[in-house]
């Protein structure tokens, strides 16, 4: 079976990884179809090849505003440079798509797609970008999404046909969990809670900085890049608050969920969590809003969750858990059994090349 992995703007590179080394391990030839990360190294290829096909000159500015407009111009060349070079495959894997207006209409032909739904729906759209992915979805064989809340949305809001909606997890991004050890960001005898990832307005951090006031004996680590203005929130930030606002890589990430004794994810919306399937893989125990898939993690006993929007509710989570090693230990223990189970991504290779083969063989 052969397969191509596409992910244009390189928006996740970790989980790119781990879905082409399971299928190659699954025994699929695969092809990572990409461009190159804008902000720093990624894992190298096990299994499967990477190619830097898209937006080659963008690669090469260095300001993010300019670079932005350079994609825009390489984008419809590109994706018609990647057709002709889709005739290669006989699956096609798309994990993103950038530019949802236009991008229907460039699509391969001839060739089983698939696209992964990682946001059901643009989640800070730009003009267009909704009436764009709905049509976008209608020119796919299958879309695979994470959890069954996606699912349910796919159906519900947005009329895909319940047999071309398939839930396969999203799968605990082990790699990074073997990573060496290395020293912890900073040093502090204190238990550390760490809310990591991309800082957005529906992340929830303001909530969950609200909701940290009156916690003493702890600290909370807020790391990731901005993608807004953290000046409020630096602001509002109550005594044991510690900003990391900058991009961690692969090789300082470990370092951030090694060093902590709980992951909280306070979002105010959201499908599945990249940061969430990392946390379990390093076997940290969870706090997570009860928004979109996250109840499902929940359900298995790896976190547990409190009402999105309350900053009570958050606190009094927050003070719980600090105070119940045992909970934590027990949540801990079955992020590992579902990193080596359900959530692996042998399980997930296996599951996703057999989608593949259903969709090859219904076609011929």
């Amino acid at each position: 079976m052969r397969v191509h992995v596409v992910d244009p703007s390189a928006f996740t590179p970790p989980y790119d990884h781990a879905l082409a080394r399971a299928l190659a391990g699954a025994g699929a030839e695969v092809e990572l179809i990409t461009s190159r990360f804008a902000y720093g190294p990624v894992a190298a290829p096990d299994g499967y090849a990477r190619r830097e096909l898209f937006y080659r000159a963008a690669a090469r500015v260095r300001a993010p505003s300019l670079r932005r407009l350079v994609k825009v111009a390489e984008h419809v060349p590109d994706m018609l440079r990647y057709r002709r070079a889709a005739a290669r495959a006989q699956v096609v894997h798309f994990q993103w798509l950038t530019l949802q207006q236009l991008d229907w209409a460039l699509l391969p032909r001839g060739r089983a797609l698939v696209i992964t739904a990682h946001d059901v729906l643009p989640r800070e759209p730009r003009p267009g970008q909704v009436r764009g992915q709905r049509r976008l979805y209608k020119h796919f064989d299958a879309v695979v999404v994470h959890s069954e809340h996606g699912r349910g949305r796919l159906i519900g809001e947005l009329g895909v046909e319940p047999e071309r909606v398939h839930v396969i997890p999203h799968g605990v991004l082990e790699h990074l969990a073997g990573a060496p050890p290395g020293p912890p960001p900073v040093e502090t005898e204190l238990p550390v809670v760490l809310c990591f990832g991309l800082m957005r307005p529906y992340k929830g951090i303001d909530l969950l900085l609200e909701a940290w006031r009156g916690i003493e004996g702890a600290e909370l680590w807020v790391a990731g890049m901005p993608r807004m203005d953290v000046a409020p929130l630096e602001a509002m930030a109550p005594p044991g608050v510690r900003f990391f606002p900058r991009f961690i890589g692969d090789d300082e990430l470990p370092a951030f969920f090694r060093r902590a004794d709980l992951v909280v994810l306070p979002y105010r919306e959201i499908d599945q969590s990249g940061v969430l399937f990392t946390a379990l893989a390093f076997g940290r125990p969870l706090l997570l809003s009860d928004v979109g898939g996250f109840g499902e993690i929940a359900a298995t006993g790896a976190a547990r969750t409190f009402p999105s929007g309350d900053p009570v509710a958050l606190h009094e989570g927050i003070r719980g858990l600090l105070s119940d090693a045992a909970a934590r230990e027990a949540m801990a223990a079955r992020a590992v059994e579902l990193a080596a189970g359900e959530y692996s991504w042998a399980e997930i290779g296996r599951r996703t090349l057999a989608l593949y083969e259903t969709l090859v063989s219904g076609a011929g």
